[in-house]
């Protein structure tokens, strides 16, 4: 399905009580937009009838029907992009504009 690193895990823990999220399980969603790139949503939420529930390092992750497809094999990662900018980021093989890492040699 999908996995959270350790660092998406932190900051989420971390984000939950700012958002007044409680006990809330974040989910995540994805839909194809324009050209076949995906996009991605995420927010605290309650679960409903037809999610796929997961809990990767500590944090229940909710999935709708619709997006589980397209979310199957991705990573939630939190990264600095530049010097003190911090963001979530979704590594999606799944999604054409993914870039898989140089190989190792």
């Amino acid at each position: 399905m999908i996995t959270v690193t350790p660092e998406a895990a932190a900051q989420i823990v971390k984000s939950a009580p700012q958002a007044g999220a409680g006990e809330l399980c974040l989910r995540l969603a994805a839909r194809l937009g324009d050209g076949g790139v995906i996009e991605y949503g995420m927010g605290f939420d309650e679960a409903a009838e037809g999610d796929r529930q997961v809990t990767t390092n500590g944090v229940t992750i909710l999935v709708a029907a619709g997006s589980i497809e397209l979310l199957a094999g991705a990573t939630l990662d939190y990264v600095e992009l530049n010097p003190g900018e911090q963001r979530f980021i979704f590594i999606n093989p799944n999604d054409p504009s993914h870039k898989a890492p140089p190989a190792a040699r």
